[in-house]
């Protein structure tokens, strides 16, 4: 007998699904990481915008490859200076993480602020329809949001891009801890 999973594939029906400690290993792991960012924000700001300026580091060179390869079909320029500037930009924000740290909360104030106006704007498209008081609720409290931590930047800005890191990893831990109990999550 075999049950389907969510994949649409077929699981084992009696026991747990093969691989199951080692999600449980890394929702534990991803729950103990986002703690420790939440204690320290400041550092988990830090190590965050290292990781965005180290991927755009990899980023800047493969698109420089890229151009470089491509160099007999129109836009090569375009291309180049696309690379060079991802280039820089990582290594800006490698050099001086704090000043990445900031950044990205800026970035987010901005992302919320326009998901805010969307979401605030979408609640009276759905107007008639249950729950669209709730939407109306997520927008306006995105666009308080955002406004928020742009009055507080870069002071407490940098320290909220820490919490940020923190909860999500502890949110990704968590599902997928829910997740490993299942016996048919063996694709998760």
């Amino acid at each position: 007998m075999h049950v389907t999973g969510t994949m649409g594939g077929p699981t084992a029906a009696k026991g747990a699904a093969p691989g199951r400690g080692w999600r449980i290993a890394c929702g534990v792991l991803l729950i103990l990481t986002g703690l420790l960012a939440v204690a320290m924000p400041m550092l988990a700001a830090v190590a965050t915008a290292w990781f965005l300026g180290y991927m755009l580091l990899l980023v800047g060179v493969i698109e420089i490859v890229y151009a470089a390869r491509s160099r007999p079909v129109p836009g090569f320029g375009w291309k180049l200076f696309s690379g060079i500037m991802t280039l820089l930009l990582g290594l800006i924000i490698v050099v001086m993480p704090v000043v990445g740290a900031a950044t990205l909360a800026l970035w987010f104030a901005t992302l919320l602020f326009i998901g805010g106006f969307i979401r605030s704007a979408l609640a009276f498209v759905v107007k008639p329809l249950a729950g669209w008081g709730w939407v109306l609720f997520d927008g306006l409290l995105s666009i308080l949001l955002a406004i928020l931590l742009v009055i507080g930047w870069p002071g407490n800005s940098i320290a909220i891009i820490g919490f940020l890191t923190g909860f999500w990893l502890m949110v990704t831990g968590l599902w997928r801890l829910m997740l490993a109990g299942s016996a048919t999550s063996a694709a998760v």
